[in-house]
């Protein structure tokens, strides 16, 4: 007589041969609990938000940087944007491979510990070189969080509800930008603007010094948290894939890569350009304050940003069941187009309140493409290539656009127009060209990203145990 044998222990998920609670069909990937999976979202948008703020608070301190290092709007721009994003774009991808087959949960950990690090450590520099090198630092920290989180999200929920929870944990874009600006802004107003305090064992430390320590000592307290995150199986592997067999499949779709990762380089070459320099356009133009400037400006972003990121996700969703197999990348077509109106007129008008009232939309509609995309790369991508993806297109997104875009509207005001307060046209042309140019690539790709859709729903692991 056969007996049967019945667990009552909880399997672990390892294999890509589980049946999904999802959908009970033998051989469908393995989702954790509705609840550990938001929970994961929740640490990892928390996680997202902290490197936000870290990596943007500078945007702030232009004007104390700048006496301090004897530097121009150019020097300024290069820790705002290159220092950081060379080193997060270049150690990106080696750090996405591991994330393929390695603990995700576990590579996070050290990067953040590496990043909050050396954000306290921005506030320590005395020469512009170590300052440099610390913002270096942040960015090769921060290259571990985001190829890591999106492909264990993706592993953590089923296609139908991916979109949404891509939105939600994009929210720290935007969330983290503000709460960089709003917090930034409250605690210069508290600690001053060009006061010097006595800390102690550190000794003697400017406003701005101090700003960089305050924001960095949080990361570290939230290192242990992520030994509470599940790490889901992989999409249809156990495990890291051959390298060639990632290049291979990027190579037979490379229309859809291209077109995808140059229209939303193109997008973030507008959001981080007008980033950096919004709060300095704020203080030129309209004479408001550091810290007026950072409040305003961090209640707008957090806010209408990231209500714009949640629309972009559910629109995202919208068009996915209307059985739109381009979803995503339409968002991001419609998002830069809608943009345009508002988006120009803010640096123009004259008066401060109309300007605020117009980044209101400005935001919104800039916030809009982010959730879509990074679910974009998930769709088109295998399950055990995704965190390579992510890193392939956080690379171009990174490093064109806060690589580049800061500098490009310093360039501008710097050597084109040669004035401080031309800061508002250097912003719109800036932006304007950047729009423009990503409607046209995201537009030439949709077909191109349906086909690669179609592709990875078809791909077989040939490696992966039978």
């Amino acid at each position: 007589m056969t007996s049967i044998r019945i667990s009552l222990t909880p399997r672990r998920l390892t294999g890509s041969r589980s049946v999904s609670p999802e959908s009970g069909i033998p051989g469908a990937p393995s989702y954790p609990s509705p609840g550990r999976a938001w929970w994961a979202v929740a640490l990892l948008l928390a996680l997202y938000v902290l490197s936000f703020v870290d990596r943007q608070v500078i945007n702030l301190m232009v004007a104390p940087i700048r006496a301090e290092f004897a530097i121009g709007d150019l020097g300024v721009s290069l820790l705002m944007g290159f220092a950081f994003a060379a080193f997060y774009t270049f150690f990106g991808i080696p750090i996405a491979r591991l994330a393929d087959s390695r603990s995700r949960r576990g590579i996070i950990a050290v990067g953040l510990a590496i990043w909050s690090a050396a954000t306290g450590a921005c506030g320590l520099a005395r020469t512009y070189t170590t300052l440099l090198l610390a913002r270096m630092g942040v960015g090769v920290g921060e290259a571990a969080l985001s190829p890591a989180a999106y492909s264990l999200l993706a592993d953590s929920f089923p296609p139908r509800r991916r979109g949404t929870a891509m939105g939600v944990y994009s929210m720290g874009s935007y969330l983290g930008s503000g709460l960089a600006l709003l917090l930034g802004g409250y605690l210069i107003a508290f600690v001053g603007e060009n006061r010097t305090h006595e800390v102690p064992i550190v000794g003697p430390m400017r406003s701005w010094r101090l700003v960089f320590l305050l924001v960095g000592i949080p990361g570290l307290l939230l290192v242990p948290l992520l030994a509470t995150v599940v790490e889901p199986a992989r999409g249809r592997s156990s495990g890291g894939i051959p390298f060639r067999e990632t290049l291979r499949y990027f190579s037979e779709n490379r229309a859809a890569f291209l077109t995808h990762n140059l229209g939303f380089a193109l997008l973030a070459f507008s959001g981080y350009g007008s980033a950096a320099w919004l709060p300095t356009f704020l203080q030129r133009d309209h004479g408001m304050s550091a810290a007026e400037s950072g409040i305003a400006l961090g209640w707008i972003m957090a806010t209408a940003g990231t209500l714009g990121i949640v629309f972009g996700g559910w629109l995202a969703d919208r068009f996915a069941a209307g059985g739109r197999r381009d979803a995503t990348m339409r968002v991001g077509l419609v998002a830069s187009l809608v943009w345009i109106p508002s988006g120009v007129l803010y640096a123009l008008v004259e008066d401060k309140s109309l300007a605020l009232v117009l980044l209101v939309p400005t935001l919104f509609t800039s916030g809009m493409p982010w959730g879509a995309a990074a679910a974009a790369v998930q769709e088109m991508t295998p399950g055990p290539m995704r965190a390579q993806a992510t890193a392939v297109y956080l690379f171009a997104i990174n490093l064109i656009g806060l690589g580049i875009g800061p500098s490009a509207v310093a360039y501008l005001t710097q050597n084109v127009y040669r004035d401080d307060f031309a800061v508002r046209y250097s912003l719109v042309w800036v932006a304007l060209a950047a729009h423009v140019a990503a409607a046209a690539f995201l537009c030439v790709g949709l077909r191109p990203f349906a086909r690669a859709r179609e592709r990875s729903d078809a791909w077989i692991d040939l490696s992966a145990p039978r």
